[in-house]
């Protein structure tokens, strides 16, 4: 909570626009699925010891619902062989499940949105294992992943500057009537 990179709250992470929501409706999911396999391929080589900070936790099975996407993820952080997968609506039968808007999700996982406060100001829902939940935010929070690095990596310092630039449009969106930041 003294991270001073961290932003204090109360704030509403911006979410997606409606339209493009329903614009990425239709699209396939198939192409996904090796963009998350490529994700956490990359994740597990930068932070060896994510996986395994699960401890009794790894093997559960998490949902991920951004709610401002038509789509949610399935995460299995198992240490051996991780797996994540996106899917229509979260299937019956997970451990635990994490709701909220893209943006608030990425932020607490970066370490840049307090995820406590995220909760307690309910932009963020948990529901079942909640240990388990917390376990998996203590591992990633210790992580400090950097979700722009992982996803642009590949490109040298194009994808770093594309990282970058990406962080500075959601930190400069506007604000809302309801203190929430609205992509345009």
């Amino acid at each position: 909570m003294s991270d001073p990179q961290m932003t204090e709250l109360p704030v509403t992470p911006p979410a997606l626009p409606p339209w493009l929501a329903r614009a990425m409706a239709p699209l396939p999911l198939a192409p996904l699925q090796p963009a998350l396999a490529l994700m956490l391929d990359r994740i597990g080589r930068t932070h060896p010891d994510l996986y395994g900070r699960l401890g009794e936790h790894a093997e559960k099975c998490f949902g991920i619902d951004p709610t401002d996407l038509p789509f949610a993820f399935v995460l299995e952080p198992k240490p051996l062989r991780p797996r994540a997968r996106a899917v229509r609506n979260l299937p019956a039968g997970l451990d635990a499940c994490i709701r909220g808007p893209l943006a608030g999700l990425v932020g607490m996982a970066e370490g840049t949105l307090d995820g406590d406060a995220l909760f307690f100001s309910r932009v963020l829902w948990v529901e079942g294992d909640v240990a388990a939940v917390l376990a998996l935010r203590n591992a990633i929070d210790d992580a400090r992943i950097d979700f722009g690095t992982v996803i642009f990596g590949s490109l040298g310092p194009l994808g770093q500057r594309l990282a970058d630039a990406l962080r500075r449009q959601l930190q400069s969106l506007p604000v809302t009537s309801s203190g929430g930041r609205t992509w345009s």
